[in-house]
């Protein structure tokens, strides 16, 4: 394909963090003690989630870590075109179902990172509630999620900017969440 030829390849340490960033995601204790719907929309959310922590820590960080976080979220992205090509979307569907992807991220980002800068967990709460469980809300599950986030937010925060470009991140333990009193 020609237009293959010039499309940046991502490196190693991007596809890692990316990895990283995805299997944390993927962790059962979300599904079953935090409730999150295990759908298509569950699953991209809470990669989405831990994808604002990721970048939202990067911010700041000078060109270089700039440009790295860039190609860790063009990675993200084609990763979802490939998912959803991968799922049977049309060819001519894909364009507009990452726009619609994109967006949703640029939403969450919105309403996530406030409360995340001022740690305020109830309302990172309320803006979990409207994303993950808009049909029914699960208040304590919610609470537990913005607690894990602000935690993960503080971890992510204490670790070099190096080893953040390295994929070498740090979570929190989500089992540690699932039964905080609220």
């Amino acid at each position: 394909m020609v237009f293959g030829l010039f499309r940046r390849r991502s490196t190693e340490a991007e596809h890692k963090v990316y990895c990283e960033i995805v299997a944390q995601a993927r962790q059962p204790v979300f599904y079953t003690d935090f409730l999150v719907p295990d759908t298509i929309d569950g699953r991209f959310d809470l990669i989405v989630l831990h994808a604002v922590l990721y970048f939202r820590r990067m911010r700041g960080e000078g060109a270089k870590a700039s440009e790295f976080a860039q190609a860790v979220f063009d990675l993200f992205f084609q990763d979802m075109d490939a998912s959803l090509r991968e799922m049977g979307v049309s060819d001519t569907r894909v364009p507009k179902k990452v726009k619609v992807m994109g967006e949703a991220f640029y939403g969450r980002a919105d309403v996530y990172i406030p409360p995340i800068d001022s740690k305020d967990a109830s309302e990172l709460a309320g803006a979990l509630g409207r994303n993950l469980f808009p049909d029914s809300p699960e208040p304590m599950a919610q609470m537990r999620l913005a607690r894990y986030m602000l935690e993960a937010a503080d971890e992510l925060s204490a670790q070099a900017t190096g080893e953040l470009m390295q994929g070498l991140l740090s979570w929190p333990d989500p089992e540690a969440f699932k039964d905080l009193p609220v």
